[in-house]
């Protein structure tokens, strides 16, 4: 941890921000590869236009600007349109101190015994158990491309269930 007025360099801002960033877009996502490129997606769009004579406080609250611009651009590409609502007061705290609901395994455990065994199986795979999409493919012996396909529409009927149940 670093002093609470400036960063001394760019290094300095990575270090002390890199885990907060990374807990921040896990708990949005809920796997880590995604997590990983989406941490590294925002350092590389907030290396540019952030100052490292900003305070402290003033890089976090841009990272975090970042962060949310990041994730509703992956999940559009995802799933072609946006279904995330960002609540900031969370996503600080998630931020600062990487608190996780203790019942979001259980809300997803619901959503998943809705969706048909499929959707729920590659859902399961890519997000609780972190399989990469050629694992999660090879598991359920389909070809990436088509696992790419089912995720995206087990995705999509997940966010209409979630929708349903009001989570």
């Amino acid at each position: 941890m670093v002093g609470t007025d400036a960063y001394p360099d760019w290094e300095a801002v990575y270090r002390d921000n890199v885990e907060r960033v990374y807990r921040l877009m896990f708990a949005k996502v809920g796997n880590r590869p995604d997590a990983e490129d989406l941490t590294t997606e925002v350092f590389l769009l907030a290396l540019k236009p952030l100052r490292v004579s900003a305070s402290t406080g003033e890089v976090r609250a841009y990272l975090l600007a970042t962060a949310r611009t990041v994730l509703a651009t992956h999940w559009r590409r995802t799933l072609g349109r946006e279904i995330t609502a960002l609540d900031e007061e969370r996503d600080v705290a998630v931020l600062e101190a990487g608190t996780e609901d203790p019942g979001k395994l259980a809300r997803a455990e619901a959503i998943l015994a809705e969706l048909p065994d499929r959707y729920g199986r590659i859902l399961r795979l890519r997000f609780l158990e972190a399989c990469s999409l050629k694992e999660a493919a090879a598991e359920l012996g389909i070809t990436v491309g088509n696992a790419k396909v089912l995720q995206h529409r087990a995705l999509r009927q997940a966010a209409a269930v979630a929708e349903r149940m009001g989570t």
